[in-house]
């Protein structure tokens, strides 16, 4: 670890002066990647100093304890080489965090999917409830959100829905939402008071560019269809849906969201290049030994990964064992103490593993 941070500094030490040199300040696009790199090398390299003085101060008092017969001295001296350990060991453990290899997808905008499961009109109401907890939750970090597609039941809940979350860093508070949420509540056309349990999957896809995924025009068939759904003078009369089937995969994209039929063809190609890339990223990870895949965020969407139990006010996140007692706020968007502690969980299996990404 400590040849990587040493080479990591000579690095930032040369990054630093490119960054005075005229030559590289008149190249933008040089100018820029070196500024980014010196931005994701800073915390480590401040880490790094800050670890390497500890430990030449708890050296420094070591002489002196070794060296010294006052008393005095010597017990000023034990107590700084005390302090300066710990705050060396501190910094170290810090450092393997900071130094744990970065998922490439975090920076990456999110396709978003929710879809009533198990319950009927209940699970539809309930897609609802978590399409609406994630938009707050991205207003409240100050993402965009985008409808892409949407297919909506007459009580106002969604048998499914689809919206793009654009934003830096969207992906790395998104990716644990994959899965089964479960909700237990009674629901308002219940009037014995019953309880119902009812499900929704969430699908959560890293927005894929074009270079990335490459979509061969020969293998799409396109068709343009009326738009459907609830209201809207466009609806049912002009010919602005489209539908995509990429014939290798035969994935299916409907998108009538927009007016535009150019609109709703460029929201149903970003879905589509999406899927395409969830769909390649799952096939290199079943490369990976199950042992070493963290258990977090993987993504899987057959796995119950939350229970809302509306009866007990309670929000629990299966994977981690971790039971919130305030479900009012958590489905107005205040999810972000649920999303710390899983961030935490991946983080502490990814050190049990010895730092593997995988």
């Amino acid at each position: 670890m400590h040849e990587r941070l040493n080479e990591a500094e000579a690095r930032f030490l040369r990054i630093e002066e490119e960054l005075a040199d005229p030559a590289v300040t008149a190249d933008i696009e040089r100018y820029t990647a070196l500024l980014k790199e010196h931005a994701t090398l800073a915390p480590v390299i401040e880490k790094f100093r800050e670890y390497k003085k500890a430990v030449s101060d708890a050296a420094d008092a070591r002489a002196i304890l070794d060296s010294e017969s006052d008393p005095d001295l010597l017990a000023l001296a034990d107590e700084e080489y005390k302090a300066e350990r710990d705050a060396a060991a501190k910094a170290e453990e810090e450092l393997k965090i900071l130094l744990l290899p970065k998922d490439p997808l975090d920076e990456k905008n999110v396709v978003i999917e929710i879809r009533a499961g198990a319950g009927g009109d209940e699970a539809a109401l309930f897609a609802g409830v978590l399409y609406r907890m994630y938009t707050m939750y991205a207003d409240a970090r100050r993402f965009k959100t985008e409808v892409v597609s949407v297919n909506e039941t007459g009580l106002g809940g969604f048998r499914e829905i689809t919206f793009l979350v654009t934003g830096q860093g969207a992906y790395s508070r998104f990716k644990y939402e994959s899965g089964v949420h479960r909700v237990q509540r009674v629901p308002e056309t219940e009037s014995s008071g019953r309880i119902h349990t009812s499900t929704a999957t969430v699908a959560v896809l890293p927005e894929a560019e074009d270079v990335e995924i490459e979509i061969d025009p020969g293998d799409l068939e396109i068709e343009t269809i009326k738009s459907s759904g609830a209201g809207g003078q466009h609806v049912n009369k002009t010919e602005s849906a489209i539908r995509l089937v990429h014939k290798p995969t035969g994935i299916v994209i409907e998108c009538q969201d927009e007016r535009s039929q150019f609109k709703n063809r460029d929201k149903a190609m970003k879905l589509l290049r999406a899927k395409l890339f969830d769909l390649k990223s799952r096939e290199q990870n079943e490369k990976i030994a199950s042992e070493r895949r963290s258990q977090v965020g993987t993504g899987d969407r057959s796995e119950r990964i939350r229970t809302y139990n509306f009866p007990q006010g309670r929000v629990t996140d299966h994977r981690i064992g971790l039971t919130l007692y305030s479900i009012e706020t958590f489905v107005n968007g205040n999810i972000d103490g649920m999303i710390d502690a899983l961030a935490t969980a991946e983080t502490a299996e990814k050190l049990k593993n010895g730092g593997d990404q995988a």
